[in-house]
Parts: C-alpha cells; structure tokens; sequence
C-alpha cells in the first residue's frame, strides 16, 4: 500500500480545489482589470492555470466538451498574462544581476518598460473581453463532472501516477545535458504532476508541497535566466562586448548553481523523486489504479453502465468458468484476464453513437486515450479492438487492423470478443448474475451449465450467434445449456430451531 509521510500534530492542509480555483479566476480578474500590477498579474494566471491543468487530466478521463472548452475560453488571456508576467519578471532578474549604474542592465531595462505598457493593454483588454457568464456556465457543468474522480482515490492516484512517470522521464532526459530545452520540458511536466497531486490527492500533497514548489521555483528560475541570456545575446546594446560577455558570464552561473542544487536534491537513495513515487501505488495496486481510471471513463461515456456491469460481471464468471477446466491457453494467463476485464467495463464506450459505425468510433476512442500504467501499446490495442468485435459482424480475415494481426493476436482477439459476445446474449435472455456458471470440458465439446437461463426457441437462437466467435476460437462446439437456480434452503442451527410444549391432558 501506498505510504504518505505524516502531517504534524495539529496541522490540516487546506484542499483547494476545482470550484475554489474557478471562483478565484473571477475574483483575481477584478483585481487585474483594476490594476494589472505584478503580483495581479502573477495571482490570476495562477488561478486560471490551476483551473486549465484539471481540465487537461480530467480530459484524458472524461471526454466531455466542456473541459476543453474551459481552457479554450482561458487561452487568450493566460497568453496575455504570461507575456506581461514574462516582461516584469525579465525585469526583476536584471535588477538583481546588476547594480543601476551598469549600462547593459539600463539598456535592458529600458528595452523592457517600453514593451510593457503595449502588454498591459493587451491584458487590460483580454480582461474586459473575458466571457464570466461561460466560465461560470462551465463551472457548474465540470463541478459535477469532476466527480468522476473522486478526491483521494485510486483513479486519483492513477493519473497522478501518469503524471509523475511522464515528468520522471523528462528528469532523466534533462540529466544527460546543460541545454535549456529539456530542462524547460522537465519544468512543464514537474508542475503538472504538482498541480495533479494538489487537486486530487490533497494528503499526498500536503507532504510533498514544500519540496515540489522548491523545485518549479528552480526549474522556473532556470528558464527565466535561459531567457535572459537569449535576450542578452540578441540585444542592440552597442557598448563593449566586455559587458556582454560579463552578463552572459553571470547568467550561466547562476543557472549553474541552481542545476547543481537541483542535481544534489534528485539523485542518489534521498532523491524526493524517491520519497514521491513511495507515496503512489506499487506493485499490484498500480493494477487496481488503472482499472479504476478505466471504469471512471466508462462511467463519463457509457449510457448504459448498469446494463454494461452486469455483462462485465457475466463475462468475467464465464472466463473464470473456462479457466477451471483448461478450457483453452487463453483462459489460463493472468495479463489475458486482465484484459478481458478491462474490455468489459469499456465495452459500452460506442453506445452513446448511433448507426453501423458505433464499435469503429469506440475503438478510435479507446486508442485516442492515455494508456493506463502498467499497459503496453499491444495489450491495448488488444482491449480496443476486443471492444470493436463485441458486437456486430464477426471480424474477417481481410478486415482492416484485424487482417494485420498475426494468426496469434487474431485468435486472442476472437477469444476476447467472443468472450463478451457470449456475455451480452445471456444478459437479453435474462441472465443477471455470473454466480453458479459451470464448465466441463470433453474431448468433442465444451459444456456450459447457466443456472436461470430460459429453454427455448429464442434463447436457442441468441445463444447461437452469441457463441460462434468463441467456437471458432476454442475449435469445438459450446454447447450452454440452462439448469435450475439452487434454491435457497437456510438450515436452522439447534438454537434457531422452534421450540414446543407439550401439555399432558388429564
């Protein structure tokens, strides 16, 4: 399990989050449009960040409009706001760097407050511009939408996982150079997994915010002075090139100083890289933490997710059923399971499409998606297209992805399709449960006992479509037939057992 460092006695974190972030975008807006000084302008594009950064990993779950239609609506003032922010803070480092007396920081200075009032008017004007009534419409629509992913939980913990490998990677590649480039992405991926940890797993986060700020405060001030030197390289300052060299001089250091502490607090059996991913799932809850994310997915798109459970629930009994009697090697492999499992809860993600095209669009869908941690590009492309055959004409030997596949995958694909094939025509004829599915195998056929399941003409017949995937896949005949439901007798212990009196009778 997941191990998160102990707040102190008597402390309490305070979660911000989605809804307070929205009505903070309002409020700072006030302020900027009043006075659009630097600590205004950093307030609201915190406020508006915070806000486009849950709206892009509730994205990759929910695929509802409104979330990028919230970052839309915020991405020309964000601009707006970050090229001011980007001048002033241009101009806070220069002061910094160098006393007033020095030509070059007065040649830079100059440079940048006669940029600054053009930039403030274009905030001034991106703020008065800014739609309130359809950020605030939005707000209401995501608030309930949000939910999908509860505070705290393992969905939750998914895709601050997500977030973590990615910008772990990104730590990795920024190592192996001094170049600004891969350390700007490190930067970019860094606050995404802050931002992620903050609204979703506020307990985690509380312990691990002074070091991730400490670390996007370096990182930023990395990039900050990687610009600077840009500026400095390209500028017109016509003096000695003396000067020049002693600003690009002191840039590099102080860029230098900041890499190597970074280095120092990153590496080794103390890196936080550590300390964060200890406070994630591991090991088999990582499993468990993406099947949780799928079934949040499932839930946002799915317009019938009571019917799509119970055929989840029938098609994992009937895998279970085939495995207990080595029904076939597919049925025998944990990762195969898994997979089913998977197919099944994201097997009703094509129902909210009308017409023929339906499991095409639910496999574009399901490829367009993050894969989960844990999963390889194989697996998924397996579950998508397990989803696209569940239903439908059978796959054909010369049906487009399906042809590509080798003759094994082919076969695995017939396996899992057929699988949720078979589940689906028990739900019509009435079967709810999985409870009580017994298999046995023969030499000439496979026997299926489905306790409750209707005898007749029409169950037949749905039966025998439903089952002739998963015919061709095991290469004998499945033969389902219906037994009665064990009735439920409750045996009375000697202490539940009545008592009687006997009166003798004179």
């Amino acid at each position: 399990m997941a191990t998160v460092t102990a707040l102190p006695s008597g402390s309490r974190q305070e979660h911000r989050g989605f809804s307070f972030w929205v009505d903070r975008v309002i409020q700072e807006l006030e302020n900027v449009r009043s006075s659009p000084d630097a600590d205004a302008v950093h307030d609201l594009r915190v406020a508006i960040r915070r806000c486009r950064s849950v709206a892009s990993v509730m994205a990759e779950v929910d695929p509802h409009p409104a979330w990028p239609a919230m970052r839309k609506i915020s991405r020309k003032l964000f601009r707006g706001l970050g090229a001011l922010r980007d001048a002033q803070v241009m101009d806070e480092w220069v002061k910094k760097l160098a006393p007033e007396a020095d030509p070059v920081r007065t040649h830079l200075q100059a440079s940048f407050e006669s940029s600054e009032p053009n930039l403030r008017e274009n905030v001034l004007r991106g703020a008065a511009k800014f739609d309130e009534k359809s950020w605030k419409r939005l707000e209401r629509t995501l608030r309930h939408r949000s939910r999908l992913v509860p505070i705290g939980s393992l969905a939750a913990e998914c895709l601050a996982l997500e977030r973590f490998e990615s910008a772990r990677e990104l730590h990795a590649k920024a190592l192996r150079t001094e170049k600004s480039k891969p350390w700007h992405a490190l930067r970019i991926g860094l606050k995404r997994f802050r931002y992620t940890t903050e609204s979703l797993l506020p307990e985690q986060y509380a312990a691990w915010s002074d070091d991730l700020k400490r670390l996007q405060d370096m990182l930023g001030e990395m990039h900050d002075l990687s610009v600077l030197a840009e500026v400095v390289k390209k500028s017109d300052f016509l003096e000695t090139e003396d000067s020049l060299s002693l600003w690009r001089e002191t840039i590099e250091r102080e860029r230098h100083e900041r890499m190597a502490t970074y280095r120092q607090l990153t590496l080794g059996k103390t890196s936080l890289w550590n300390t964060w991913r200890s406070g994630l799932p591991t090991n088999g809850r990582v499993e468990a933490a993406a099947l949780a994310r799928l079934r949040a997915t499932a839930r946002a798109v799915d317009p019938h997710a009571r019917r799509t459970s119970q055929t989840s629930r029938i098609a994992v009994a009937l895998f279970d059923a085939f495995k207990r009697v080595d029904c076939a090697p597919a049925f025998s492999d944990a990762a195969f399971r898994r997979i089913l499992l998977a197919a099944a809860r994201l097997h009703g993600v094509g129902d909210a499409e009308a017409g023929k095209a339906r499991q095409k669009a639910a496999r574009k869908f399901l490829l367009g998606l993050a894969i989960p941690p844990g999963w390889n590009n194989e697996d998924w492309e397996l579950l998508a297209l397990a989803v696209r055959y569940h239903r439908g004409p059978e796959p054909g030997e010369k049906d487009g992805p399906f042809s590509k596949l080798s003759a094994e995958r082919q076969s695995n694909v017939r396996a899992l399709a057929g699988v949720l094939r078979l589940a689906r025509a028990l739900r019509k004829r009435g079967v709810a449960t999985g409870v009580g599915f017994r298999a046995e195998k023969s030499a000439d056929a496979v026997l299926l006992r489905v306790p409750g399941l209707a005898d007749d003409v029409e169950t037949a017949s749905r039966l025998a479509a439903g089952k002739h995937l998963l015919e061709e896949y095991l290469r004998m005949p499945l033969i389902v037939k219906a037994v009665a439901r064990p009735d439920r007798v409750v045996a009375l212990t000697p202490r539940q057992a009545p008592e009687f009196s006997f009166i003798a009778s004179d």
